[in-house]
């Protein structure tokens, strides 16, 4: 290209002609804003933009108009003329090749992987915390992680920087350096995706399981697979479904496992009220043997409660999916869009938590929760299309949720080939990573069919990502007013939810010990 043409004042002043040339200017490309479902590569560092040159007199100075897709998010960078340049390789990676989504994208996504099979699990905790202090930790921690999903959905795009952290560990690592975000985040956030995508393996697998013995029963002829072939199929299938190319392409899959999340959750707790309280109920807490065992079970059942509590992890990758611009930031469909999903999520979680410890109370399944309590308590005076058609619907939603839980993951492995390449991935090279990833996880469940049995650990070690973290990333970013009430506010929550998370993990650890977990490697 050409020189770019020098711009001045009006009215023009006199330039020695020995005055150097304004260097070249670096932009996003226009897919940042009008997005589109191609692939075609963003600017690369030789690409320059200049304007069309254009005769003019002396004395004036030549207008030349900003394109739209010169600033992302608009004025304060637009009138500093500092332009950002994004990573190159964004347009071929699967979160954010498709930048076309919306509010309702976005409800989808998040009411998809913000409830899952973990809520089942909530009455477990209302065996150690009572009535009073059960609803009180619930609805705290409710409003607790709402508060902190609205900070990451402020944070994801900068309009000091015109930055968009697309992913949440890049705004670590944009809020505490890279050393410090592969400390603290990395393995929390590896385990939220591929932990996450074991879990439903091995409750999708135990779910069907469940749907052909109840539908075939005594009837059926045929052999019914073993446990680990049940693994194979929901892995397959899983697989199968994850040759969608990007997380917008998943908006209707995301759609469908939130419509059966509903579905079950709002089966599972209608039909334990209609059914009625056990005999012989009671709500008297459980108490360990010593003051030093009821205090860790106390903090184990808080654990319980913030696993309760998932998708903080991918919020940043759904908003990410949309456009943005300083006119219609990306902000504003978002959190509408994570406002309507967790009032859906408020209408499943306290039903499933106070109906459950009501009609069963001390008598609930530590393993499976709701889902084991309905099929043991209720097997058999309940129809086979409901015990069924519930078995099925976790049977999709595990599917469902599979997809968007494992998405950050195929990002991350498509964009070491991207990197290395400087193109996107092939068909054949995308199906590949997909399939490995999908049976790495089928390995692992098989091999620890046992995991969900670390509910609190799992749900002390992931607390820092879902009530921590967005505090401190406020705090570093934003730079509020030093003891004003938002410094007050997120240094509080931050520095709680640190000490909730390492306090967790230890009264986790120490009821595992003293009651025991039933291992058994490779035999689920």
């Amino acid at each position: 290209m050409g020189d770019v043409n020098e711009i001045g004042s009006y009215p023009g002043t006199p330039r020695p002609a020995s005055a150097a040339a304004t260097p070249p200017i670096s932009a996003p490309p226009s897919q940042f804003h009008s997005p589109s479902l191609t692939r075609s590569p963003l600017l690369s560092a030789d690409d320059h933009i200049q304007p069309a040159t254009t005769k003019t007199s002396k004395n004036v100075t030549p207008r030349i108009r900003t394109p739209r897709f010169i600033t992302p998010l608009g004025s304060p960078i637009r009138r500093a003329l500092k332009l950002t340049r994004l990573d190159p390789h964004d347009a071929w990676l699967p979160i954010t090749e498709s930048r076309n989504g919306n509010a309702y994208y976005a409800a989808f996504h998040t009411l998809c992987s913000g409830i899952g099979i973990q809520a089942l699990v909530l009455p477990v905790a209302f065996t150690i915390l009572g009535w009073s202090w059960g609803i009180i930790a619930l609805t705290l921690a409710f409003i607790w992680q709402l508060y902190t999903l609205y900070l990451l959905v402020q944070l994801h795009e900068s309009t000091e920087t015109g930055m968009r952290y697309s992913r949440y560990l890049q705004l670590c690592g944009a809020a505490f350096g890279e050393r410090l975000t592969k400390w603290l985040a990395m393995f929390p956030i590896m385990y939220l995706s591929a932990g996450t995508c074991v879990t439903l393996v091995i409750i999708g697998a135990q779910s069907c399981q469940l749907f052909f013995d109840t539908i075939c029963g005594g009837t059926c002829s045929a052999q019914p697979p073993t446990t680990v072939e049940w693994y194979l199929i929901f892995t397959s299938a899983a697989v199968l479904l994850s040759q969608l190319p990007n997380l917008n392409s998943i908006a209707g899959v995301s759609l469908v496992g939130a419509i059966t999340a509903l579905g079950y959750c709002t089966l599972i707790w209608v039909v334990s009220l209609a059914e009625g309280r056990m005999p012989g109920v009671s709500y008297n807490p459980v108490r360990g043997r010593t003051e030093v065992i009821r205090n860790f079970d106390v903090l184990n059942a808080l654990g319980i409660i913030a696993f309760a509590f998932r998708g903080h992890n991918l919020i940043l990758e759904i908003q990410a999916t949309m456009p943005s611009d300083e006119k219609h930031p990306s902000r504003v469909p978002m959190w509408k869009g994570v406002k309507v999903a967790y009032t859906l999520v408020a209408m499943c979680l306290f039903p499933l938590a106070i109906v459950g410890y009501w009609a069963y109370g001390q008598m609930i399944p530590a393993d499976g929760g709701m889902l084991t309590a309905l099929f043991a308590f209720h097997g058999q005076d309940t129809s086979e299309f409901i015990l069924g058609l519930t078995s099925l619907f976790v049977i999709i939603s595990g599917l469902s949720s599979f997809q968007i839980y494992a998405m950050p993951t195929f990002d991350d492995m498509e964009s070491l080939y991207v990197k290395k390449k400087k193109k996107a991935s092939p068909w054949w090279l995308r199906a590949m990573f997909r399939a490995f990833f999908g049976y790495i996880v089928f390995f692992v469940a098989v091999a620890i069919p046992f995991l969900a049995s670390f509910a609190g650990l799992v749900g002390g070690i992931s607390l820092p990502v879902t009530l921590a973290y967005p505090c401190f990333m406020w705090l570093k970013i934003k730079k509020p007013k030093v003891f004003g009430l938002k410094w007050w506010l997120n240094w509080s929550l931050g520095l709680l939810g640190m000490a909730l998370s390492g306090i967790l993990i230890a009264a986790s650890l120490f009821v595992i010990i003293d009651r025991g977990v039933e291992v058994s490697f490779f035999n689920p």
